[in-house]
């Protein structure tokens, strides 16, 4: 058996942040669908046929929408926010978990993992809402005037929330695994709280300044600001929403960078 070549210094052998990214997006993209015939389309396609698939049965028992005439797309414009910072913020998580085994060689980084599980699993999802979307505004009559920039800011808004905050829970997650029941256990009300079925303006007082402080509900109130010309969403605040998610992936960052061979040794 021939001995394994000398481990090379991290700056003499880490290739560039993009090349290391982009491996790893492709490694995740092979281990999670590489066997299944359609491959990573399955990722798309999934959740977007479960939630269209919801939409239509919740439209039978609600006919009549808070906003426009469409209930399947009242409906779309919250649950694809709540699924998507769900779903942003688990993957990573489980970054380091997920790449334990290459953080061996000197290419990769704990920032590479995450970095590049986010840009994953947040492309899926601005596929899935794009189809979603784009197919309940062609198929039916809906008086909604989509607005790029609006949704384009919303979409902003979402992906660095969910980055700051899926970075803050591997973090959590790494130096205390009970964090991890605890937020599962958070995220359940979440749904109900998000502004799914109901516009903010309908919660009365006092209730409605405790739920300003769900940030979900302000990216939920943006994308409908963005669809429906007749809404104006005057609570929404993006800056709000922004020092959140920036403040907790700076924090998560600092962290990570400080105990994660720490973290890594527990695993």
């Amino acid at each position: 058996m021939t001995d394994p070549p000398a481990r090379l210094s991290r700056h003499t052998a880490r290739p560039t942040l993009w090349r290391a990214v982009c491996a790893l997006m492709l490694r995740e993209m092979a281990t999670s669908h590489g066997r299944v015939p359609g491959g990573y389309l399955w990722a798309v396609a999934e959740p977007l046929f479960g939630i269209a698939l919801l939409s239509a049965i919740f439209a039978i028992g609600f006919q009549a929408p808070s906003l426009g005439t469409s209930f399947p797309l009242f409906y779309a414009t919250g649950l694809l926010p709540f699924l998507a910072f769900s779903d942003i913020t688990n993957k990573l998580a489980q970054a380091l978990t997920f790449s334990r085994p290459l953080f061996a060689y000197p290419a990769v980084g704990v920032m590479d993992a995450i970095l590049a599980r986010f840009l994953l699993a947040a492309g899926t999802q601005i596929a899935v809402a794009a189809l979603l979307l784009g197919g309940i505004l062609f198929l039916s009559e809906t008086r909604a005037t989509p607005d790029i920039a609006t949704l384009a800011q919303a979409a902003g808004c979402l992906m660095v929330l969910s980055l700051g905050t899926g970075m803050l829970n591997c973090l959590l997650i790494g130096l205390l695994p009970l964090w991890q029941r605890i937020w599962a256990i958070a995220m359940r009300p979440m749904f109900l709280i998000s502004g799914v079925f109901f516009v903010f303006e309908a919660v009365p007082l006092p209730w409605r300044d405790l739920l300003g402080w769900n940030p979900l509900i302000h990216i939920v109130g943006l994308v409908r600001r963005g669809l429906y010309p007749g809404y104006d969403a005057g609570y929404v605040s993006v800056p709000y929403v922004l020092a959140l998610g920036l403040g907790a992936a700076l924090l998560a960052g600092i962290g990570l960078l400080r105990w994660h061979r720490d973290i890594l040794s527990d695993l």
